[in-house]
C-alpha cells in the first residue's frame, strides 16, 4: 500500500525527488507485452549514474514507499490494477571494458540491454555473450532470473554484483552468495524485494571476431525460426527437468488457443502475444489454462518464468 502523501517521511521524499516523478501514470508502454494499469509514481532514468537510482530508491524505502525496478518489460506481468508506489524503469546503459584483477573484465550497468551488450562485447573480440544477442530484457533481470539460452546464462560469467538493498546500504554479492540455479538465483528467492542491482562485473574470454559474429548469426537465425515476433513477455514457464515447457504444451493443444486478446503464439507454445486490445487478465486467464492443461495432460505442473506484479486473485 502506497503511504498517504502528507506523512512527514512522504512530504520529504516529495520535496526532494517529486520533480523527477510522474504521477498516475499508465504504463503498458513500458511494458514488453504493452500491458498492465497505472503506477502512482514513476520514475524513468536515462540519465544519470546507477548511483543516483539507487539514491532515489533508498529514499523511496526509508519513505516506506514500495518501489519496484524494471528494464525492458520482458519477464513480468503487471495486474491491470497496476502496481502501489514508485516503478523504476532503468534504461542507464554502460559498460567498461578492462581489467579489474580476477579474470574481471567487463563491468555493466543493470539497465544495459543484453543485445547491446552482446554487440558491444562483440565489437571487441570478447565472446560468452553470443547467446544474448536476441533475448529481451537487461542486464539487472537477467542477473536476478539467471537468464540463458543456447545452454549458456548469466551464471556463467557474473563474477560479482553491485547492488542496494534496504539492511546493508550498498554492497557486494559474489557469484557463490547469488546461488545461481536453472533461472533462479538468491535475489530471485527472496521475499524482501526493497534491493536494486546497480551493476556487474563479468569475466568473458577473448575469441575470434568472425567466430563470434557468425554464432550471432546462427542465434539469431534459430530464433527467428522457432520463436514468434510480435508483443510477448517472453517465454512463459520454465522447462521442467528432462522436457520442454513448448513441447508439453503443444501436446496439450495450446497453440493458437485465445482468451480475449491474449493468443498461446502458433509458432513456439510457450509464448503469449498480446494481439490486440490484450489485458493483463487476459493473459493471466491464458496462463492458468495453459498450466490446467498440461496438469491434466501429463500430470506435470509447469512454473512461471514471468513475474507477477501488483494485485492478482
Amino acid at each position: 500500500m502506497t503511504p498517504p502523501a502528507d506523512t512527514p517521511a512522504m512530504q520529504a521524499f516529495l520535496a526532494r525527488f517529486g520533480d523527477k516523478l510522474a504521477y498516475n501514470v499508465p504504463i503498458a508502454r513500458y511494458t514488453a507485452a504493452r500491458m498492465g494499469g497505472t503506477a502512482d509514481y514513476l520514475y524513468v532514468a536515462r540519465d544519470g549514474t546507477p548511483h543516483d537510482i539507487a539514491e532515489l530508491i533508498m529514499a523511496a524505502w526509508q519513505a516506506e514507499l514500495p518501489v519496484r525496478v524494471i528494464g525492458g518489460g520482458a519477464n513480468v506481468l503487471i495486474a491491470d490494477s497496476g502496481v502501489r508506489g514508485l516503478l523504476v524503469v532503468n534504461h542507464l546503459a554502460d559498460a567498461q571494458f578492462g581489467d579489474w584483477g580476477d579474470g574481471r573484465n567487463v563491468r555493466v550497468s543493470s539497465g544495459t540491454s543484453l543485445q547491446v551488450l552482446a554487440r558491444w562485447c562483440a565489437a571487441r573480440g570478447i565472446g560468452g555473450m553470443e547467446w544474448a544477442i536476441g533475448v529481451p530484457g537487461t542486464v539487472g533481470g537477467a542477473i536476478v532470473n539467471n537468464a540463458g539460452a543456447h545452454g549458456d546464462d548469466m551464471a556463467a560469467c557474473v563474477v560479482d554484483v553491485t547492488l542496494a538493498d534496504m539492511q546493508r546500504g550498498i554492497h557486494r554479492l559474489t557469484n557463490a552468495e547469488l546461488e545461481y540455479a536453472y533461472r533462479h538465483s538468491a535475489l530471485k528467492a527472496r521475499q524482501d524485494k526493497r534491493f536494486f542491482i546497480l551493476e556487474a562485473h563479468l569475466r568473458l574470454p577473448q575469441r575470434d571476431k568472425a567466430d563470434i559474429q557468425a554464432k550471432m548469426d546462427e542465434f539469431t537465425a534459430y530464433r527467428k525460426r522457432t520463436q514468434p515476433s510480435g508483443a510477448s513477455l517472453g517465454s512463459i514457464f520454465k522447462n521442467p527437468v528432462g522436457d520442454f515447457a513448448g513441447r508439453l504444451l503443444e501436446s496439450a493443444g495450446m497453440k493458437g488457443y485465445r482468451v480475449g486478446g491474449a493468443q498461446v503464439s502458433t509458432v513456439h507454445a510457450n509464448f503469449i502475444l498480446n494481439v490486440g486490445a490484450c489485458t493483463a487478465s487476459d493473459y493471466y486467464t491464458l496462463i492458468t489454462h495453459m498450466r490446467d492443461a498440461v496438469q491434466a495432460k501429463h500430470g506435470i505442473t509447469l512454473e512461471l518464468e514471468i513475474e507477477l506484479l501488483g494485485a492478482w486473485g
